[in-house]
């Protein structure tokens, strides 16, 4: 795997611009500036600044981005359609057989495109307004619903549940998960349950439950007393019995299963964990979180915080200094070494990715000096740099953040192409230079007030729209 191809992992040239060998420049700022290719068409091209546009859509998206910034972006390409109006606040996704529509993320649509039923396929529709109303349309009477929060209503296959209804929430609520029926009247101080658990609990009071099979839950003065015998854990061998959780807080507490037990005392404060299956592990605390030392087969953990905490689990390494200030995390994925970090998470932020089999290979990373200065190196040529940068930092893998909003602030920026080719932007293109793969191309522009365009066979100049001076002889006018 080459380093050009890492860049879909970590998306570091997500917002690289599409720029040809020879392609030029039409320069009306503000009104527009066009990037053409060598054959005079348009590859992309922005308008009143930074607000209207029209390109290739950056990645991992594939296709054709335009729009009004940030009112509207349509993204089309690959069969799907995207459209973000004043994104996050509304978005709809049409893929080829489905869609996918939300307002702000508590009005939301989803479904199977109407297109694709016509031949007797099934219906899908979602519609939900968080947290009031609720509804699936499949045709299907045992996977439909319409529920209306908090009056009535039944919801399947939702929030973890099989089943959950409720009247006038949250005097009575039913649900329904793995077999157990659970009615709380009302939630969450009166709870039955029947099925493969049955038990009575009146919360914070007291609550008993029983099964399936020994499986025992008891709690009193919730959460100061439990006592439990709790299913085996997900890595336990089959044949294993199942475990057992006391706790009598503040003062004692412990887990215990074949191969485990873990106690504390004066919790959270004083405890150790020991265990022998699947792995070895041994861990101690004094005044957690603070002081934790742990050792096993495959992970150590030194923890003197908040001024020092070292980890390795399975190979993932983790330093942090003075916490929150300072983090480093190194990892392998694949094929691809990775290291992050941190200085108070996003002040500073930094990933780099190398070949672990091709380590001669340039790395690739991104940087972010936030809200100053962001840094894109894909390893494999391409690189950019802009000014400022308030948003990447915290949308690292967003396209539609990065597509609506990242341009609006991009004052100064820098594009290098793996042929060779640069491009400075500053003030959103009103001052544009750009320097060719070949031999002697350099192009320049301020605006429609200035622009030069140089060449091996001569060099043409354009000054309010004017020609002056001779002009190249390539079959093609200079741009102006």
């Amino acid at each position: 795997m080459t380093l050009a191809r890492l860049t879909a992992l970590a998306g570091l040239a997500a917002v690289l611009t599409a720029l040809r060998a020879e392609a030029y420049e039409l320069n009306a700022w503000p009104m527009f500036v066009l990037q053409k290719d060598p054959s005079g068409q348009t590859q992309s091209w922005t308008g009143a600044g930074p607000l209207l546009f029209s390109g290739p859509a950056p990645a991992p998206d594939a296709g054709t981005a335009r729009g009004f910034r940030p009112l509207y972006v349509r993204v089309t390409g690959d069969g799907s359609v995207k459209t973000d109006i004043l994104y996050p606040l509304f978005f709809f996704r049409k893929y080829p057989d489905s869609y996918k529509w939300s307002i702000f993320q508590l009005i939301n649509g989803e479904g199977v495109d109407a297109g694709s039923t016509v031949d007797g396929g099934p219906t899908d529709r979602h519609f939900d307004i968080w947290p009031f109303y609720f509804s699936h349309e499949t045709g299907d009477a045992a996977d439909s619903y319409h529920a209306l929060l908090p009056i009535y209503g039944t919801i399947k296959y939702r929030l973890g549940y099989d089943r959950l209804s409720w009247v006038l929430f949250p005097l009575y609520v039913e649900s329904f998960k793995k077999g157990t029926n659970t009615t709380y009247t009302p939630w969450p101080f009166v709870r039955v349950m029947s099925g493969a658990q049955n038990g009575l609990a009146v919360w914070p009071l007291f609550g008993a439950t029983s099964g399936p099979g020994p499986v025992r839950h008891f709690y009193c003065l919730w959460p100061l007393i439990w006592n439990n015998v709790v299913e085996p854990k997900p890595d336990a061998p089959e044949t294993d019995a199942p475990g057992t959780e006391f706790g009598f807080l503040p003062f004692y507490t412990r887990e215990k299963s074949p191969g485990v037990i873990s106690e504390n005392y004066l919790w959270p404060f004083f405890g150790y964990t020991e265990r022998t299956i699947p792995y070895r592990y041994s861990e101690r605390r004094y005044f957690w979180p603070f002081l934790l030392q742990g050792r096993g087969d495959d992970r150590v953990l030194n923890r003197w915080g908040p001024f020092y905490t070292y980890s390795n689990t399975k190979g993932t390494d983790s330093r942090w200094i003075v916490w929150p200030l300072w983090h480093r995390r190194t990892w392998v994925d694949a094929d691809i070494a990775q290291s992050k970090t941190q200085f108070f998470y996003f002040v500073y932020w930094s990933l780099d990715q190398t070949s672990v089999s091709r380590p001669s290979l340039a790395p690739a990373y991104k940087r972010h000096f936030w809200p100053l200065v962001s840094i894109w190196d894909n390893g494999a040529g391409s690189r950019q740099l802009q000014f400022p940068s308030p948003l990447e930092v915290f949308f690292t893998d967003n396209p539609d953040i990065r597509e609506t909003w990242t341009p609006l602030f991009s004052i100064y920026r820098y594009d290098r192409q793996p042929s060779g080719e640069t491009r400075h932007s500053l003030l959103w293109s009103a001052v544009t230079w750009r320097r060719g793969a070949a031999e002697g191309l350099e192009e320049f522009h301020i605006g429609p007030l200035l622009g030069m365009r140089r060449e091996p066979s001569g060099t043409a100049w354009t000054i309010l729209g004017f020609d002056l001076g001779p002009k190249v002889d390539k079959g093609k006018q200079p741009s102006h």
